[in-house]
């Protein structure tokens, strides 16, 4: 400190002047290391959750940043960590959804030949999303990755139970009413609807519980999986069948015609 006291500068007139007549010299502790990414200083901010979900906190802090923090120009607030690897994670999935709905899309396109019909059968697997979306609401339990996985598997499940009874309706179609017909295939596929999704939810409520070695870790998925079945039943018996009485209503005014020639 003494040193750089008497350290001389010079003065535009060619004079020199010690650095103490000059500026005040202190020393102040440092950092023990700084970190960089992207050639630029970097303060990292790290904590454990207790009692809390990953999502909920997250929020907590956005908004107690946005609402309390300002920021000064060039600086700017990254999240990472666990946060981030569950944003990647949903980002991945979410594109995995939207594959597998199209792919179901282009199966029944394939099968049918009927935009309509494949478009309502796709409609009814996506709505099945908000049952599952609801249980998870209502058990307070968080989005996570393995209730996204169960999202994906409601769209194949809904997708899978809608076709077999829209192609029973279709065959006997030509024998039949639309009403009739109708009548006919959920009457038909009630009862493998019925064990399916009784089948599965029996199955999957000891998870769903948290009974058992790790089952904390499956917990989300059951209950998402659980809530689609249960939202199914009356999408598949209720809604699907007024759909199909829609779409072909011409097709019933056609049958109606014949008979009265």
């Amino acid at each position: 400190m003494a040193e750089i006291n008497k350290l001389q500068i010079f003065l535009p007139g060619g004079r020199l002047k010690p650095i103490s007549e000059l500026a005040t010299v202190t020393v102040h502790p440092g950092d023990a290391e700084i970190q960089r990414e992207n050639l630029q200083s970097m303060g990292v901010v790290t904590s454990d959750l207790e009692n809390r979900d990953l999502g909920s906190v997250m929020r907590d802090i956005q908004d107690e940043i946005s609402s309390k923090l300002a920021l000064p120009p060039g600086y700017h607030i990254e999240y990472g960590g666990s946060y981030a690897e569950q944003q990647k994670s949903f980002q991945e999935l979410l594109m995995i959804l939207i594959a597998a709905s199209l792919l179901v899309f282009s199966v029944i396109l394939f099968l049918f030949r009927q935009i309509k019909v494949a478009l309502l059968i796709l409609l009814i697997a996506v709505l099945g999303i908000a049952g599952s979306y609801l249980a998870l609401w209502l058990t307070n339990t968080p989005l996570n990755v393995g209730s996204y996985t169960g999202l994906i598997m409601i769209v194949g499940i809904i997708g899978e139970n809608s076709i077999f009874t829209f192609l029973q309706f279709k065959e006997s179609l030509h024998e039949k009413s639309v009403d009739d017909s109708i009548i006919y295939s959920i009457s038909t596929r009630l009862r493998p609807k019925l064990m399916t999704a009784l089948g599965a939810i029996i199955a999957l409520m000891p998870l769903a519980l948290g009974i058992g070695t790790g089952a904390q870790l499956h917990q989300p998925l059951a209950i998402a999986v659980i809530g689609g079945f249960i939202i199914a039943l009356p999408l598949l018996l209720i809604v699907l069948p007024s759909m199909l009485r829609l779409l072909f209503k011409k097709h019933k005014q056609q049958v109606n015609t014949v008979g009265t020639r």
